[in-house]
C-alpha cells in the first residue's frame, strides 16, 4: 500500500523496490493515496500502480498505471464460462468522470490537502484535550491529511457503535453487525482492547470546521 487505509500512514514505496529487472516486484496499491497526496508513478519507480475511484469519485471505476510498457499488454477474456468470466462493456461515462475528477484533484491538491490537514488536527487536538485515555494511532508525521484513526476507551467505542446502529435502522442493523470487526492493522501495535476501541474518521471536500466541532461534542 502506498497509503494505509486504516491509519493513513504513507509507506516509502520508492525505497522498497526489490529489483528493477524482475516484473511484479514493484506492484503497488495506490487506492488511498490518489487525490490525497502527490502521486508520480514514474518517480516512485513502480511497474504497476492500481487506483480506484471508489473513495471520492465515480464509483466502480478502477485504473492500472504501468511504466513497464514493454512487459505488459492489454488482455481481454472473450469466452464466457464458469471458470473464466467474459470481458464486459466498459463504463465509458464512469471512466471519463474518473479522469476529469483526477485532473481536478491534481489542480487543487495542495490547497485541499492543507485544508483537510487543518480539520484533522482540529479534530485530534480537541478530542485529546477533552476525552481522557484517548490517543491517535499511527504516524503523526508521515500520513495522509484526511484520515485520523482515533482510540478511546472500549465503553465509548461501544456507545458510538450503538448510536450508529440506532441511526442505521433495522434494515441495516444485521449488515452493520457483520461488518463491524476489529481493525486488521492496529492489533499489531496496540492491545486488543485498544484496537477494538478505535474509530476511523475520513474527512473530505464537503466537511467543515463546524462539523468537526459537532463530532468532538458528540464524542
Amino acid at each position: 500500500m502506498h497509503a494505509n487505509n486504516e491509519v493513513g500512514t504513507i509507506q516509502p514505496i520508492a525505497e522498497s523496490r526489490v529489483s528493477p529487472a524482475r516484473p511484479g516486484d514493484a506492484a503497488r496499491d495506490g487506492v488511498q493515496a490518489l487525490g490525497k497526496i502527490p502521486v508520480d508513478v514514474e518517480a516512485l519507480g513502480v511497474d504497476l500502480y492500481s487506483m480506484s475511484a471508489t473513495s471520492s469519485m465515480p464509483r466502480k471505476v478502477w485504473a492500472l498505471s504501468t511504466c513497464a510498457r514493454d512487459r505488459y499488454r492489454p488482455h481481454r477474456l472473450r469466452r464466457a464460462s464458469r471458470a473464466r468470466p467474459a470481458a464486459g462493456t466498459e463504463n465509458v461515462p464512469g471512466i471519463a468522470a474518473f479522469g476529469a475528477a483526477a485532473e481536478l484533484a491534481a489542480r487543487t491538491l495542495a490547497a485541499e490537502s492543507e485544508r483537510l490537514r487543518g480539520l484533522r488536527d482540529r479534530l485530534e487536538k480537541a478530542a485529546l484535550e477533552r476525552i481522557p485515555r484517548s490517543g491517535v494511532n499511527g504516524s503523526r508525521a508521515r500520513r495522509t491529511p484526511n484520515t485520523p484513526t482515533y482510540t478511546s476507551t472500549a465503553s465509548m467505542a461501544n456507545a458510538v457503535i450503538a448510536l450508529d446502529l440506532a441511526a442505521s435502522g433495522l434494515h441495516r442493523r444485521r449488515l452493520f453487525q457483520r461488518r463491524h470487526r476489529a481493525f486488521h492493522v492496529l492489533p499489531h501495535g496496540l492491545s486488543a482492547e485498544r484496537a477494538r476501541a478505535s474509530m476511523r474518521f475520513s474527512l473530505g471536500r464537503s466537511n467543515t470546521e463546524e462539523q468537526v466541532d459537532a463530532l468532538v461534542e458528540a464524542l
